[in-house]
């Protein structure tokens, strides 16, 4: 058996007792410290990320009314309906419904016509139609013409009665007011 000699003068002895470690507490300091930076990486590049697949179309009905009218020469009503787009995404609004009926049923708005406008401050009105886009922080206005005595599915226009219309959206969403006829 070969003994190994401890000797205070050894070379190899000296290296060992002289080196030091970090002291536990500053190692503690430099781990958190670390830490405390990823997360704060993490969490930004997160909310970035999270902030693209959270946008959102919001249509806020301002206002929604009708007046009597002449309409082609008979007595009749203009139901107009304003919205604002309150969202982070634009919407664009594919189907007007009155009383269930959307615009593009064939059979279902006997003697009515619809026109919008484009409202921005500071610009002119345009007429468009359906599809329509309402870009962030615009707002669009619809006036439809609807004609005393004809029918909207099951309902007949007449003073007096309520009309529940809907603003669909292409992401689906429908946005209603209801507008009582004078």
């Amino acid at each position: 058996m070969v003994k190994v000699r401890k000797d205070k003068n050894d070379i190899y002895t000296k290296l060992l007792k002289d080196k030091k470690g970090i002291s536990p507490v500053i190692t503690t300091v430099i781990l958190v410290a670390v830490g405390i930076a990823l997360a704060v990486a993490i969490g930004l590049w997160m909310s970035g990320l999270v902030a693209t697949f959270t946008r959102f179309e919001k249509l806020e009905v301002t206002s929604a009314y009708a007046i009597s009218s002449i309409i082609s020469g008979k007595p009749g009503w203009k139901v107009y309906i304003m919205a604002n787009n309150t969202g982070s995404s634009d919407a664009t609004i594919t189907t007007i419904m009155i009383n269930g009926v959307p615009n593009n049923v064939s059979d279902g708005w006997k003697g009515t016509s619809y026109a919008g406008q484009i409202f921005k401050p500071g610009t002119t009105s345009t007429s468009l139609s359906l599809p329509q886009t309402v870009s962030v922080g615009s707002g669009i206005q619809f006036e439809i013409d609807l004609v005393k005595g004809y029918s909207i599915g099951s309902t007949t226009l007449t003073s007096g009665i309520t009309l529940n219309i809907v603003l669909h959206s292409a992401a689906g969403k429908d946005y209603p007011a209801s507008v009582t006829l004078p």
